[in-house]
């Protein structure tokens, strides 16, 4: 093998010497042949001559027959001179000779390529191909897809004003102020309080009221566990203004005034949510409040509530309880009146359901000592998903009859009020909730209640002249209605809203339900105009109502109804913020000027109109 290669190399050498010589010679020879032929050919034009022949270097054979072929083409390319005559006819010879010899290249022709050859075989690397195929489900594309839901862009922080006062005043004598103060943006601590005073005075001798509020408030964030806290203290004052206007009272009677201080505190121990699964959560709550009128009532309040929940997937397990201790006093009594409740309960819920299962147990102990167990049961089910749910309900509980809330439902109450609690026995209900359209919701529902002991209302002029006690409707009294709210938020500048009742009473043995409506329907409007106005606006219609009286004749007394019309009572504001800080007012209350009464012989307020400034610091 060697040898060949060498053989091979030697024969390259000698080619490379010896061609270029060779071919350095033809190319002289060729450029010789041309220019005698050019020249001889008129040098003697008479004179007939064969033309002059170069002798060619030696060819092989090859080369001789591509020469002759090349020579017989040649006479193709032969051009003639002259008036085209030949030799034989006696012309002139003219004619160029054009002598072509076959090519035939050589290595000095060639480009040489600067690159020795790669013996090497190499066998390029293709890398294995490796499928990974997407866990996604292939979709439909032919029908519409639902549009997800656009996360709503991050605010940016603005500087906060904590702090914030409103005082304005108007007709009727009134004077109005409020005050809010806070500790600003913390995610562990919120502390803050707040003060409020409205009063107004009547067109009646003595038609005056007053109310003001003071509070402070805080809450903390520990670990997994969160506590709140506020102390309250609320003040309202008002006289007994009212008597029949057709037979005034004796001119030795004296209009009396009334008023009632509340001191209220409570506190709150409750676990953070957590977005887990078998969660257990737990609160504990504490509350009270001390109660006391212008004369000798009192009462006191301490109430101590908490429950306790396990969840398990869809399934809820818990129990809630309280321990209501309450002491009331009078000039002619001082009672005990606690209630004890229990409330074990399982829940489940699922996409289109959610039931709700559980027993209220309840013991009054103190003044009173019953026993009672009720239902507390409630079932939802979806009936047109994401828009309508059908809901069934019955429950049961026990109301003490307490002094606070009986005094701010009606403020012109006597003295030494009848205590005795009323018992739901049986609550039953049932209707629709849900949404009609974008921002439109609205609920629905018939209820049908039994209700035992209801507390009413009543006057007692013959007794007391112009105040109110309490009487009860001995045995059980039964209560159908229906109840329907409506509320359309068209958008963040659009709310209205409104809640209708309408009840039917059925009495054990009183005659009327005295004081109570039977038709209440109560609406409310907001809306922003702009950034810098908006306006508020609500209406109350009460449906007419019965109270009663007694006359005295030959010494039998005659109870006497007295009917209550029903009435509208419209209310507006409007704001206009001037700037960042400032703020403008204007409240206009009883707009219709309508001389209403919730009580007998009490008229209500006239128009009202007052206005003022805020400012936020």
């Amino acid at each position: 093998m060697k040898l060949k290669y060498i053989y091979t190399l030697l024969t390259l050498i000698i080619a490379l010497y010896f061609v270029p010589a060779q071919a350095q010679t033809k190319k002289q020879a060729k450029k010789a042949t041309t220019k005698t032929a050019a020249k001889k050919a008129p040098a003697k034009p008479a004179a007939k001559k064969p033309a002059t022949k170069t002798t060619a270097p030696k060819k092989s054979a090859s080369s001789k027959n591509l020469g002759d072929a090349a020579a017989k083409s040649a006479a193709d390319t032969t051009k003639k001179g002259g008036n085209g005559t030949n030799a034989d006819n006696g012309g002139s010879l003219s004619e160029e000779i054009v002598v072509t010899t076959a090519y035939k290249p050589v290595l000095a022709d060639a480009v040489k390529i600067r690159r020795n050859p790669d013996l090497e075989d190499k066998v390029p690397f293709k890398a294995p191909l490796v499928y990974t195929p997407l866990d996604k489900r292939q979709e439909q594309n032919s029908e519409i897809r639902q549009l997800e839901a656009m996360k709503r862009p991050a605010e940016q922080d603005s500087v906060l004003l904590n702090n914030y006062v409103k005082v304005g005043a108007g007709n009727l004598k009134s004077l109005f102020g409020e005050a809010y103060f806070s500790n600003g943006r913390d995610q562990a601590l919120q502390v803050g309080g707040y003060l409020k005073h409205f009063s107004q005075s009547g067109s009646l001798e003595k038609q005056s009221q007053s109310k003001d509020d003071v509070g402070v408030f805080g809450k903390s964030i520990l670990g997994d566990n969160n506590i709140s806290g506020r102390i309250t203290y609320n003040r309202m004052g008002t006289n007994f203004y009212g008597y029949d206007q057709s037979v005034p009272p004796v001119s030795t009677f004296v209009l009396g005034k009334q008023h009632f201080n509340t001191i209220g505190a409570e506190a709150e121990l409750a676990k953070n949510y957590k977005d887990v699964e078998n969660d257990f959560t737990y609160a504990l709550k504490i509350k009270g409040y001390a109660f006391s009128n212008a004369y000798q009532a009192r009462e006191n309040n301490f109430v101590i509530s908490g429950f306790i929940n396990q969840t398990v997937k869809q399934f809820y397990a818990g129990l809630s309880g309280s321990v209501d201790i309450n002491s009331q006093k009078d000039s002619l009594y001082k009672i005990s009146n606690n209630i004890l409740r229990l409330n074990p309960y399982i829940k489940f819920q699922g996409t289109n359901y959610k039931i709700d299962a559980g027993v209220n147990i309840e013991k009054e102990f103190g003044e009173f000592g019953k026993f009672y167990i009720f239902p507390a049961a409630k079932l939802e089910v979806q009936v047109i998903p994401k828009y309508v749910r059908l809901f069934v309900e019955a429950k049961g509980d026990i109301n003490r009859t307490s002094l606070h809330d009986l005094a701010y439902i009606n403020p012109f109450l006597g003295q030494n009020i009848d205590i005795k609690n009323s018992v739901d026995q049986l609550d039953l209900s049932a209707g629709l909730k849900g949404t009609l359209a974008p921002g439109l919701s609205f609920k629905a529902s018939v209820f049908r209640n039994s209700v035992k002991n209801m507390p009413l209302l009543v006057s007692n002029f013959d007794a007391e002249v112009n105040k109110f006690k309490v009487i009860y409707d001995d045995g059980k009294a039964r209560v159908n209605g229906f109840n329907g709210e409506l509320d359309f938020k068209a958008s963040d500048d659009f709310n209205i809203f409104g809640r209708v009742e309408i009840k039917d009473y059925q009495m054990a043995s009183e005659a009327q339900p005295w004081n109570l409506p039977k038709f209440l329907l109560t609406a409310g409007t907001s809306i922003n105009i702009n950034n810098q106005v908006s306006i508020t606006g609500s209406l109350l219609f009460r449906g007419s109502t019965n109270d009663r009286t007694f006359t005295t004749t030959g010494g039998t007394s005659t109870l006497v109804q007295k009917p209550i019309a029903s009435f509208a009572d419209l209310s507006g504001g409007v704001q206009y913020k001037a700037t960042r800080q400032i703020t403008v007012f204007v409240q206009a209350n009883n707009i219709l000027s309508t001389s209403y009464q919730n009580w007998l012989y009490y008229p209500n307020y006239g128009f009202n109109i007052f206005g003022g400034v805020g400012y936020s610091f």
